[in-house]
């Protein structure tokens, strides 16, 4: 039952789960916040896996628990904007991103 990627949209079989707050920042961005750590470790979206690697890819994880911390966010970064754009109009097929 195809699934689908929360990012691009597009229908495909599997996702993975991104963590909209990197684990690795949760207690800096708990104290920072106040938000409790259990709290950031639900936000969570799921992605395909070729918008998951784009991500971890080009935005480092301080980068993405301070200024891309959601999918609306996300996609106002330019390169993820452009691969976004691009991975769209492509079939659910193995996409090899190097």
């Amino acid at each position: 039952m195809p699934i689908c990627c929360e990012l691009c949209g597009r229908e495909v079989e599997t996702t993975t789960i991104h963590h909209l707050v990197p684990r690795t920042t949760h207690k800096q961005v708990s104290k920072k916040t106040g938000i409790a750590k259990t709290e950031l470790a639900a936000r969570t979206a799921d992605l395909c896996v070729p918008c998951h690697k784009t991500i971890h890819r080009h935005i480092s994880e301080k980068e993405l628990a301070a200024s891309y911390d959601t999918i609306e966010k996300l996609l106002t970064h330019p390169t993820i904007a452009d691969f976004v754009y691009w991975v769209q109009r492509q079939p659910d097929r193995p996409i090899t991103i190097r």
